[in-house]
């Protein structure tokens, strides 16, 4: 089992940037898949990116790719979010999740662990 616990969300203006972290428990991070997804009010949870779980295969949503970057660093059982050019509609609550899989899924419901998520705000 794995506990996830996000951070570093908050408020940006447009075109500015964040770097989310997700860091997690136990001792066998490097066998989970890692994952972050979005939701915002009233819409569906929506996946953002993910990454294998030795980092060399990544897949990010078109609507990301281009501005968002998904790294993992395995000592300290962390996965972070680099969120670059962030738009209005990149506000929501972000996700990580992870899933112990030998390829990288996009679809939430294969995840199996979810920390709490952290807000992200941009301003116009």
């Amino acid at each position: 089992q794995v506990q996830l616990v996000e951070s570093g969300g908050g408020l940006v203006q447009a075109a500015g940037s964040l770097r989310l972290s997700c860091a997690a428990s136990g001792r066998t991070f490097s066998s989970y898949v890692m994952g972050w997804f979005r939701q915002a009010p009233g819409k569906e949870r929506e996946f953002v990116a993910a990454i294998s779980r030795r980092g060399g295969s990544t897949s990010y949503a078109d609507s990301v790719k281009g501005r968002f970057t998904i790294s993992r660093d395995n000592a300290k059982n962390t996965v972070y979010l680099q969120m670059n050019s962030l738009k209005p509609e990149d506000t929501a609550v972000y996700y990580c999740a992870a899933v112990s899989r030998d390829f990288v899924p996009t679809t939430p419901t294969l995840y199996n662990y979810w920390g709490q998520g952290t807000q992200v705000t941009v301003s116009s």
